[in-house]
C-alpha cells in the first residue's frame, strides 16, 4: 500500500471520493443480486415447488454469507484503520489469518450440513413437497461454500482498501458465468434443481478463486499469504470486534427467514415461494444501497484511523441523502408495478401473484427509511464501535421481526406474513436514530 493511496483517502473531497469507490461497490452488489435472482428466475419453469426451496435455502445461503462477512468486515474494518494509520504490516496479517481461519470453518460447516442434509431442509421450512427440490439445491450450495465464503472475504478485505474496481473482476466472472450455466443446465441438460445449484457452484468456485489470485499478485494492495498468518488472540479480537454486527445481522436473517417460511408454510408453498419472491426483488434495491454504504466505508476507515472525524461526518451524511433519494424512487417504481415484477418470478399461480404484490406493496412504503439504517450500522461498524454496531444489526430482526411473527401472524394470517417485514423495518428506523445520536454527536465534537 502506497502512500499515494493514503494521500488520496485523506486529501481528497469525501463526496467525490465516495462516489469514486461506491460506483464498484454498486457494481458488485448489484450484480450479486442479480445472479441471486437468476436461479428464481430460470427456476420458474420448474413450477411453485422449485420456487419455494429457493426461498426455503436462503437461510443457509445466509449463514454462509454471515461467516463470509464475519471475517471479512471483521479483517477489513481493522486494515482501512491500520493503513490510515500507516501501519501495513498489521494489516497484511490481518488478511492472511482471516482469510484461511474463514475457509477452515465454512469447510467444516459444509460437511456437518452434508451429513444431515434431510434433516437441515426440513430446519429450514421444506414441507414434504418442497423437500426433494431443497435437497437437490441445497446438496451442491453446500459442497461451494467453502468457496462462497472465499468470495464475499476477499471481496471485502479488498473493497476495505480503496480496490473494490479489482473486486469487480472475480465477482462480475462468477455471476455471468452463473447467469450463462443455469438456463443451459436447467433446460438444455434437463437437470432441473440440481442444474441451477450446480450453475451456482461452479460460479463461486471460478469467483473465489480469481479474487484469490488478485489478492496474492497484485503488490499494489495489502498480500494475502499463508506465511502471514497470526494466531494471536489480539488478531481474533480485532477480526470479532469488527465482525461481530455482520454476523448477528445474517445470523438472524438466517433464523427470522426460517420461521417466516414456517409461519408462511401453515397455508402453502405458494405463500412461501411469494414471500421468498419478494425479499429478492427488494434485496435489488438494498445491495445498490449497501454498495453506496460500501463506497463509504473506506473512507470512513481511512479517514477515522486519521483522525479526520469531520471528514467521516461529512461522508455520513452525504452517502445517507443519496441512498435515501435512490431508495425513495425504488419504492415508487415497486408500489407502481408490484404485480407486473411478481409475476416475472411467479410462474402462472394466482396465489403466488396475490400475496406477492401486497407484500411488495407494503415494504415499499417503508422502503427509504432502510438507509439511514443501512449507513449508520456501517458508520458505528468501520469506527470500530462494536457494541452499538451489534445491538443495530440484530435490533431488526431479533428485537422485532421475530416477535411480529410470533404475535401478528397468529391474529391475521397471511396479512401479517405480508406485514411483518415493513413494521420491523419501521421500529428498527425509530430505534437508529437513538442508538446513532452518540456517534454522531462525537464525530461533531472531534471524536
Amino acid at each position: 500500500m502506497d502512500y499515494s493511496k493514503f494521500e488520496m483517502m485523506t486529501t481528497k473531497p469525501v463526496k467525490r471520493l465516495i462516489l469514486q469507490m461506491a460506483i464498484p461497490s454498486v457494481i458488485i452488489m448489484l450484480v450479486s443480486a442479480i445472479y441471486n435472482l437468476t436461479a428464481s428466475y430460470f427456476v420458474v419453469h420448474l413450477g411453485t415447488n422449485a420456487v419455494a426451496a429457493i426461498g426455503v435455502s436462503f437461510p443457509m445461503q445466509a449463514i454462509i454469507q454471515a461467516i463470509g462477512f464475519f471475517f471479512g468486515q471483521g479483517a477489513g474494518n481493522y486494515i482501512s484503520r491500520a493503513l490510515g494509520a500507516k501501519e501495513n504490516e498489521k494489516a497484511e496479517k490481518m488478511a492472511a489469518t482471516g482469510f484461511f481461519t474463514a475457509f477452515f470453518i465454512s469447510t467444516l460447516l459444509s460437511i456437518i450440513c452434508l451429513l444431515f442434509l434431510t434433516s437441515f431442509a426440513k430446519m429450514l421450512g421444506a414441507t414434504d413437497n418442497i423437500l426433494p427440490y431443497a435437497k437437490d439445491y441445497l446438496r451442491l450450495i453446500m459442497i461451494s461454500a467453502p468457496f462462497m465464503v472465499s468470495s464475499f472475504m476477499l471481496n471485502n478485505i479488498l473493497r476495505f482498501q480503496g480496490a473494490a474496481n479489482l473486486a469487480v473482476i472475480g465477482i462480475i466472472a462468477g455471476a455471468l458465468l452463473n447467469i450463462g450455466l443455469t438456463p443451459l443446465f436447467i433446460f438444455t441438460f434437463n437437470m432441473g434443481m440440481t442444474g441451477a445449484a450446480l450453475a451456482t457452484m461452479i460460479s463461486q468456485i471460478v469467483s473465489s478463486v480469481l479474487l484469490f489470485v488478485i489478492g496474492y499478485w497484485n503488490k499494489s494492495i495489502v498480500k494475502i499469504s499463508y506465511s502471514n498468518i497470526t494466531l494471536k488472540a489480539v488478531v481474533f479480537k480485532n477480526i470479532i470486534n469488527g465482525g461481530t454486527p455482520s454476523l448477528l445481522r445474517q445470523a438472524l436473517l438466517s433464523i427470522s427467514t426460517v420461521l417466516l417460511n414456517h409461519a408462511a408454510g401453515n397455508y402453502g408453498e405458494s405463500v412461501i415461494a411469494a414471500i421468498s419472491i419478494v425479499g429478492r426483488i427488494v434485496m435489488i434495491a438494498a445491495a445498490i444501497v449497501l454498495g453506496i454504504g460500501q463506497g463509504f466505508q473506506p473512507v470512513c476507515g481511512f479517514n477515522y484511523g486519521a483522525k479526520l472525524y469531520n471528514r467521516v461526518r461529512v461522508g455520513f451524511w452525504f452517502t445517507v441523502r443519496s441512498t435515501t433519494v435512490f431508495l425513495l424512487i425504488m419504492a415508487i417504481v415497486g408500489f407502481v408495478f408490484s404485480t407486473e415484477l411478481i409475476s416475472l418470478f411467479g410462474t402462472d399461480d394466482k396465489m403466488v401473484t396475490d400475496v406477492g404484490s401486497h407484500a411488495l406493496r407494503f415494504q415499499c412504503l417503508i422502503l427509504p427509511l432502510s438507509a439511514f439504517i443501512i449507513v449508520m450500522n456501517q458508520m458505528l461498524q468501520t469506527t470500530g464501535k462494536t457494541l452499538p454496531a451489534s445491538i443495530l444489526a440484530l435490533s431488526r430482526q431479533g428485537l422485532f421481526l421475530i416477535p411480529l411473527i410470533y404475535t401478528i401472524v397468529p391474529l391475521w394470517g397471511i396479512l401479517g406474513i405480508e406485514l411483518c417485514p415493513p413494521i420491523a423495518d419501521a421500529f428498527t428506523f425509530i430505534f437508529t436514530i437513538i442508538l446513532g445520536r452518540k456517534a454522531l454527536r462525537e464525530l461533531s465534537s472531534g471524536g
